[in-house]
């Protein structure tokens, strides 16, 4: 008799008991061998970054310490305003777009359409989001064109003769918004319904039994039981849109300068670094990006308990 069979003959502990002891251990370093890899990633290309680009931010060209005089003189620029006024209107605009129409579009894909008829729309959404941020700018210049665009006649009703006028200053949010919401909605529709699945089909079973019509069952249990996962939506669409770069800059570009070219913060630091030399200047403008993103992203966390484990 082994030691471990002795053991639990005394009535110590049960051998099977004393050999599944080491199945934890080995869960736990195998799980610290998946997400190695990942942490390498994240600690080369996003932590050492950021410290560099916050050494950059509090230093001059010549590594002396200045304080507060980069951020100083970024605001002081006239055309950091207007840049960061740009990118709220649209974070505004794009928030509220993606949050209502992902969730009530995922609703009624798992609720009031059948599973094949889902899985098809859910593809079709998706199919956007797979084309590179440059490939979906191109898509829409054409779309944007009434000269060229399949919706032309759209375009003219709503006063729009030429490319110019599309592109006027008071339209480029909603540009923005059209591109960035063709192209990431379909993605976070799929997370959204996925979430909507782990709902289990008692829960609403109780729901139809108690007479609750799907409005209510939607507003009053869906919604609630994926709160988090909106939250998390939420917080990765602020942060992608603070970094709005791609699109005003290629728009810029192909409407031969009709676009400013420090139309969003980010554009604003490529200017500074690339076109002015100032790379503790555009270390700075990002710095600022940073700190807005990660106040959003607290006020969320803290306010929708993300991160708190439900006790079961």
């Amino acid at each position: 008799m082994t030691t471990v069979e002795r053991v639990g003959a005394a009535g110590a502990v049960p051998a099977e008991q004393v050999r599944r002891r080491g199945v934890p251990r080995r869960r736990s370093l195998a799980g610290y061998a998946f997400v190695s890899g990942y942490t390498v990633l994240l600690m080369a290309f996003g932590v050492l970054p950021t410290l560099y680009a916050i050494d950059l931010a509090f230093t001059n060209a010549s590594g002396q310490f200045v304080g507060l005089g980069q951020f100083t003189k970024v605001v002081r620029d006239f055309r950091f305003g207007p840049s960061f006024m740009h990118i709220l209107l649209y974070l505004a605009m794009w928030l509220v777009l993606v949050v209502v129409l992902t969730v009530v579009v995922a609703v009624i894909l798992r609720s009031r359409v059948s599973a094949r008829t889902s899985g098809v729309f859910r593809f079709l959404f998706y199919i956007p989001g797979a084309l590179a941020g440059v490939a979906s700018v191109l898509v829409w210049l054409f779309m944007l064109d009434p000269a060229v665009s399949p919706v032309s006649w759209l375009l003219r009703a709503l006063g729009f003769s030429t490319f110019a006028q599309v592109l006027a200053p008071q339209n480029l949010p909603a540009i923005f918004v059209l591109i960035a919401f063709w192209t990431g909605a379909g993605g976070w529709i799929v997370v959204m319904y996925g979430a909507l699945n782990n709902i289990s089909d008692e829960v609403m079973e109780a729901a139809r039994v108690d007479g609750a019509s799907p409005w209510k069952t939607a507003w009053y249990i869906q919604i609630p039981m994926i709160r988090k996962w909106i939250v998390y939506m939420a917080i990765l669409a602020f942060a992608a849109g603070t970094q709005l770069f791609v699109e005003p800059q290629l728009l810029q570009t192909a409407s031969l300068g009709r676009v400013d070219p420090t139309w969003s913060p980010n554009q604003l630091a490529y200017v500074f670094a690339f076109q002015h030399g100032d790379f503790n200047g555009a270390a700075a403008i990002s710095i600022f990006l940073l700190t807005l993103g990660l106040m959003c992203a607290g006020i969320l966390v803290t306010r929708s308990g993300l991160f708190k484990v439900e006790e079961q």
